[in-house]
């Protein structure tokens, strides 16, 4: 207005209304369905790296009752075989590798291709987006569409939509184990905390 500009429309932003499309494109998932069939509480953990890996593997170690999908950012043999590696005692599957039988008694599966995570994220209680120990996170927004508390790193400043969900309560920044002990611990004693986020 104060350059005289007064012919003006709001079209939105693009990164949610495409954001909004793949969820209404979202595949169904064979594999992923019987992994999480009769669980209760499923935590996704989408574009991961080893200091994300490490704090909520060791939760889930300790905590045997949540059924764990890990769609790491580097799918790389070295780093799947690192992530497995963190998971002692554990049954763990990949998805390129699996069966309906074996996902069916898995605990873990390991999501070792591309294209899969926003169709995925549909399936979590509570989900990550991973990145926020390292340069930044990455799309909190594919997580955020389905309506579940999303958790990420203390590198997130920079990025509206993470600092948009904390303010609406959706988003959840952890700076360590600790943190992320305590959210959970809220999760799991309060299964409307999950959905009210």
């Amino acid at each position: 207005a104060r350059l005289g500009i007064t012919e003006v429309d709001v079209v939105g932003d693009t990164r949610f209304d495409r954001v909004l499309q793949i969820k209404e494109a979202s595949r169904q998932l064979p594999l992923v369905e019987r992994f999480v069939k009769d669980a209760p509480k499923v935590f996704v953990a989408g574009s991961s790296w080893p200091p994300d890996e490490e704090i909520f593997i060791n939760y889930f170690q300790q905590h045997r009752d949540w059924k764990l999908i890990v769609a790491p950012h580097v799918i790389g043999e070295g780093h799947l075989a690192q992530i497995q590696s963190l998971l002692k005692g554990r049954k763990v599957v990949r998805y390129t590798q699996a069966t309906m039988e074996q996902v069916a008694e898995a605990d873990v599966l390991i999501i070792d291709c591309f294209g899969l995570l926003s169709s995925i994220y549909h399936y979590a209680t509570v989900s990550y987006v991973g990145g926020g120990f390292g340069v930044g996170i990455h799309n909190v927004l594919e997580a955020a569409v389905w309506n579940i508390p999303v958790l990420f790193g203390p590198n997130n400043k920079r990025f509206q939509e993470a600092q948009g969900l904390l303010r609406a309560g959706g988003g959840f920044e952890i700076a360590g184990a600790r943190s992320f002990a305590d959210l959970m611990q809220t999760f799991e004693t309060d299964a409307d905390s999950t959905r009210a986020a």
